[in-house]
């Protein structure tokens, strides 16, 4: 009996030091959730005006123009999967999810479709599948940074520039709310945009304003990409360390009334056997 109550309290000792672990883990990815839901808050807005920009200069432009390659495609018939995972785990269904929906699309691909690996997670599960990213980015973004994105789309407009590829698709989670992210699957080269059309007048050339500010557009895509993606890992990942937080605290209360009821027994059977031995010297 005191062995199991010693496993007991082990127990108890090993359920409080992980409720610590996740609880802590909570209160960082919460700061971070914070923190992404701020710049998020900023670069809506900004990528807005950059579309509207670009809206209206694509409208201006003269049906005779030469097509802007980055808005009229190329002649290549394979495919660019541009998935934006995790570096890091404990985030729940996160990383699954997104590695799933790109193998999927490289799948509907054929031969055709070539990887490009955001995120630890990305990389090692591709490995494990024997698919050969044409770029992968380990520890790159997991502090999002501007940098990181224009080195990102510029790989894929090298690739595309080239006729590597012909289409490159985004495969990102899109952040919705604290308790709601969405997967999402948003074109991204060539650039689909819908053209406002404006008669007025425009200098210097608007093909050449067009073809100038596309790229700077596409970066900031990218960018807006990886914030989206960030807060949906850590607003998951926060609701996963609370939820580990609340099973280990409801385990407590558990192993803590086994606890309490061996010892009871334990202390009850002990005084018992003094009381059995007492009774025996008596007789004796």
């Amino acid at each position: 009996m005191a062995q199991h109550v010693r496993e007991i309290k082990g127990h108890i000792g090993n359920i409080e030091d992980i409720a610590q672990i996740t609880r802590a883990m909570n209160a960082i990815a919460m700061t971070k959730v914070a923190r992404m839901k701020r710049k998020l808050e900023l670069a809506r807005p900004y990528m807005d005006e950059l579309r509207s920009f670009i809206a209206e200069a694509v409208g201006r432009l003269p049906g005779e123009a030469e097509p802007v390659e980055l808005l009229a495609g190329n002649q290549s018939a394979d495919v660019g999967i541009f998935v934006l995972n995790s570096d890091r785990g404990l985030c729940g269904r996160y990383k699954g999810d997104l590695n799933r929906r790109a193998d999927e699309l490289l799948v509907e691909a054929g031969g055709t479709g070539k990887l490009f690996a955001g995120g630890d997670k990305a990389r090692l599960y591709f490995e494990r599948r024997d698919v050969e990213p044409v770029r992968s980015y380990s520890r790159l973004y997991d502090t999002p940074a501007y940098d990181a994105a224009v080195q990102m789309t510029d790989d894929a407009l090298d690739l595309y520039m080239a006729g590597g590829v012909g289409r490159v698709d985004l495969v990102y989670m899109h952040f919705i709310s604290d308790l709601r992210q969405t997967l999402v699957v948003e074109p991204f080269l060539p650039v689909s945009i819908e053209p406002k059309v404006n008669d007025a007048l425009s200098e210097p050339d608007v093909r050449d304003v067009v073809a100038s500010a596309l790229p700077t557009f596409l970066r900031g895509k990218m960018y807006l990409a990886i914030l989206e993606t960030k807060a949906s890992e850590d607003a998951i990942r926060r609701q996963a360390m609370k939820n580990a937080t609340d099973n280990a605290e409801d385990l407590l209360k558990t192993l803590t009334l086994s606890y309490n009821k061996a010892r009871q027994q334990s202390i009850t059977r002990e005084i018992a056997d003094i009381i059995g031995g007492a009774e025996a010297l008596r007789d004796a």
